[in-house]
């Protein structure tokens, strides 16, 4: 009888428990429910995440570091929530601020295509220390290049935090995972098309993580080949 309920549940993609992964009929497509919005705290603490499951962001190619990552994204009336668990033994991430080459260290990264009819994507990543890169990407058919957010202040600006679990929150730390925890404002994503979003619209997405405990370890949400910026391949956030 157990494993009959289960069988159902699985069909139907509910959200059995906050602890579970996300199931969805669509391995493309994940719902995005919406929240109230709350503070980002770098831990996930707020109990508005127990509303959502965790979806794997899986790592990608033959070199494998064993580590397991997953994510889960909310929405509210005024900009979109993340939350990434990595687990990790060092960390490395010696980078002190924000707008550098985040990505030559351990990172974890957001893309939010907005308008399919539209090749310009909004690009976020953040590193373990807290530093972050917002960029607007214009990707002329694998030709691309990030442009820094102007007046980037106030409403428009991120709110963003980490923490690590078993070791210190510094470079070279030995840890056993890390968390990072972010809001992006509907403003900051002005003047791409489909923002904000309402009840059943579609935006093209992936979410990815690079760990360089041993070389360039890649991690996605939706499959890559060569590039994290294979527009093509991301995957779709329907927002309930």
């Amino acid at each position: 009888m157990f494993k009959l309920i289960l069988f159902c549940i699985i069909l139907t993609g509910v959200n059995v428990d906050n602890g579970l992964l996300a199931v969805s009929p669509d391995p493309g497509s994940i719902t995005i429910k919406k929240s109230q919005d709350f503070k980002v705290t770098g831990d996930g603490r707020s109990d508005k995440w127990k509303s959502t499951g965790w979806v794997n962001v899986t790592q990608q190619g033959s070199d494998q570091s064993g580590y397991q990552t997953k994510a889960k994204v909310l929405y509210s009336e005024t900009g979109i929530y993340f939350l990434f668990d990595c687990e990790d033994k060092t960390l490395t991430s010696a980078m002190k601020a924000d707008n550098l080459n985040l990505y030559e260290e351990d990172v974890v990264e957001v893309f939010l295509w907005t308008d399919e009819s539209f090749p310009v994507y909004f690009e976020y990543e953040l590193s373990p220390l807290n530093y972050e890169l917002p960029i607007i990407v214009p990707n002329n058919k694998g030709t691309f290049f990030g442009w820094l957010p102007w007046h980037y202040e106030g409403e428009r600006k991120t709110q963003h935090e980490t923490s690590t679990a078993g070791g210190k929150k510094e470079s070279g730390s030995t840890v056993s995972g890390w968390i990072a925890e972010f809001f992006i404002p509907y403003k900051l994503l002005v003047p791409l098309n489909q923002v904000p979003p309402v009840s059943g619209t579609k935006w093209r997405a992936n979410m990815y993580r690079i760990d360089y405990d041993n070389g360039a370890t890649h991690f996605a949400w939706q499959e890559i080949t060569k590039s994290f910026h294979e527009y093509n391949n991301f995957g779709t956030f329907i927002f309930e």
